[in-house]
């Protein structure tokens, strides 16, 4: 096999400099497979990808290869909830447990829906260590967390609710709508606008999925939050519990039940083209060739603070809106150039953003997986790259 770098797909002469900060992580060592969408203005203007999609090197990245993006699901999540809160189905200031009654249980009948999108509810994880089955049944997390008591006093502070958050939010698209947060996404939004994205994988897209490396342990001097050493600390704390538990989490994303479950804080399934088009419909006004992700008065919503300062989960400064992580001063947590901006970063360097300002939708994706938990700097090489060229 030959040319093992090579970089498929279309670049506006504009943008060039991304093409070739893709080139040159490529050919540092630093990628087996990944892609780069960029949409300006409601067109596309970088679709790139290349490399492998297997670790052993074997199966090419195609056009239409599809991976696990982690964390970058839960704007996928959140753009359900804040289409519901458009439709005015949903209120941010009720208590959650007017749509889900089951909530109010252990002193969280006062919790907002707004408190929930943003990190604010004390749900960040579960004491009880449940059964690994556990993980693939969205009715059984959402069943633990209703009877779950709060972390810390609910408003009063914020931590990253880095499963949870998926489950809360899915079981309130659920108890509104009545579809589950991955047959809504289709419906609304994946279908309507042609893009290959999904929580809860069916088995016929198996052969075009990517196999995600390990996780790497950070290097000491790494800036950002070092998730190992603060589990490490204190192995049964909240930050332990946010990401071991349901224990199965350990065995990874490369199989059939992890693929299959709806995890809607974890396990979307996609590629750098489908979220770009959706952050870049955000980016424009909410609406992408006919067809309106969400009306702009929601596009506004989600750029919206919520929340921000020391994270009880991370341990490091976060920032949040309505279920999106706004951007930060420094590298690692600038999520986009602008105050405008919004969207996700996902586990191992993925990230997707809109930024309405410089009407820009953009998505970086990697089988690779970084240390980081918050931006990679290939990530970061590669959105300086994109603002340099506007």
């Amino acid at each position: 096999m030959t040319e093992p770098f090579r970089i498929e797909g279309a670049c506006h002469p504009r943008f060039a400099r991304v093409r070739g900060v893709l080139e040159h992580h490529f050919a540092e060592g630093r990628e087996t497979g990944a892609a780069v969408c960029v949409l300006h203005q409601g067109e596309p203007v970088v679709d790139l990808w290349g490399g492998f999609a297997d670790q052993r090197r074997t199966r090419l990245w195609e056009r239409d290869t599809i991976l696990n993006v982690y964390s970058c699901t839960k704007g996928m999540a959140a753009l359900c909830v804040h289409r519901l809160l458009s439709e005015g189905r949903l209120d941010l200031d009720r208590p959650v447990a007017h749509y889900w009654p089951e909530f109010e249980q252990a002193g969280k009948a006062r919790v907002r829906v707004r408190w929930l999108l943003a990190h604010r509810a004390g749900l960040a994880a579960i004491r009880e260590l449940l059964p690994e089955e556990a993980l693939y049944d969205a009715g059984a997390m959402a069943a633990a967390l209703a009877a779950e008591r709060p972390w810390w006093t609910p408003g009063e502070a914020h931590g990253y609710h880095a499963l949870t958050f998926g489950w809360l939010a899915g079981e309130l698209v659920r108890r509104v709508s009545g579809r589950s947060v991955g047959r809504y996404f289709r419906d609304e939004l994946a279908q309507p606008l042609g893009v290959d994205f999904h929580i809860g994988l069916d088995e016929v897209h198996e052969p075009r999925v990517a196999e995600m490396s390990p996780i790497p342990l950070p290097p000491r001097d790494a800036a950002g939050p070092n998730l190992a050493a603060i589990i490490m600390r204190d192995p049964q704390g909240l930050a332990a519990r946010a990401f071991t538990n349901p224990p199965s989490i350990a065995r990874g994303v490369n199989y059939r039940a992890w693929r299959a479950a709806e995890i809607p804080g974890a396990n979307g399934t996609g590629n750098a083209r489908a979220m770009a088009t959706i952050y870049g419909a955000l980016a424009c006004g909410g609406t992408w060739r006919g067809v309106e992700v969400l009306d702009r008065a929601g596009v506004r919503r989600c750029a919206v603070e919520e929340t921000q300062g020391p994270d009880l989960v991370l341990q490091v400064p976060t920032r949040f809106g309505l279920g999106f992580m706004l951007p930060q001063s420094t590298p690692e947590t600038q999520l986009g150039r602008s105050h405008l901006a919004f969207g996700h970063p996902g586990a191992g360097g993925q990230v997707a953003f809109a930024d309405p300002a410089h009407q820009l939708g953009f998505a970086y994706v990697t089988n690779r997986m970084g240390p980081h938990v918050l931006l990679d700097p290939r990530a970061v090489a590669l959105i300086d790259a994109v603002y340099a060229a506007l």
